[in-house]
């Protein structure tokens, strides 16, 4: 899935993909700023990986710059529930150099797209990190508004993370799909 002025594509996952987000599962650093760091050993992650399109509660996409097959990083939608028409988001660019250039944007908004267009989701909700103030800033650009906050919620790397409840509703109205980017060709 692409709109007309996004630098990335969000797509499915493909053999080349395991070993970077082997790593990226296993980036202390990057856990920090979403959940508590727990290792993934090499044969679980195979497992999942294998089967990560059975469970019809998630979906999980691969995010790549336009035109590129190398992964940039994901967008997880989870806990998908077709009566209350809500699920959970998530976004991860996977290494450090490609933060803080717009792809965590882009990648939410190309999410968020599909929420409403292809689950017909009236609600979308995640929880952030109150420590982590660059998430917390996409979220509110991207229409999420708090619901409150989880005090002393998280445990991580020995310390107490307060956890902010986030979700964005349905617009009323939606735009009309953007026409892919040209490519050259």
């Amino acid at each position: 899935m692409t709109s007309g002025d996004s630098r990335v594509v969000i797509g499915p996952l493909m053999a080349a993909d395991l070993i970077p987000l082997f790593n990226w599962f296993n980036d202390v650093e990057a856990a920090r700023l979403d959940a508590a760091f727990r290792p993934v050993d090499w044969p679980s992650h195979q497992t999942w990986f294998e089967t990560i399109g059975r469970d019809f509660s998630k979906v999980f996409f691969a995010l790549r710059r336009m035109g590129a097959p190398e992964i940039l990083g994901f967008v997880t939608i989870a806990n998908i529930n077709a009566v209350h028409r809500s699920a959970e988001i998530g976004v991860r660019i996977g290494e450090e150099k490609n933060r803080n250039q717009g792809f965590g944007a882009e990648a939410l908004a190309l999410g968020l797209d599909f929420c409403w267009r292809h689950l017909n989701l009236q609600r979308v909700w995640l929880h952030a990190f109150h420590n982590n103030q660059r998430a917390l800033r996409l979220y509110l650009k991207a229409g999420f508004k708090k619901e409150g906050l989880l005090r002393r919620a998280a445990y991580v790397d020995g310390s107490w993370v307060d956890v902010v409840p986030m979700a964005t509703l349905r617009p009323r109205t939606l735009s009309p799909p953007k026409p892919a980017a040209a490519r050259p060709g």
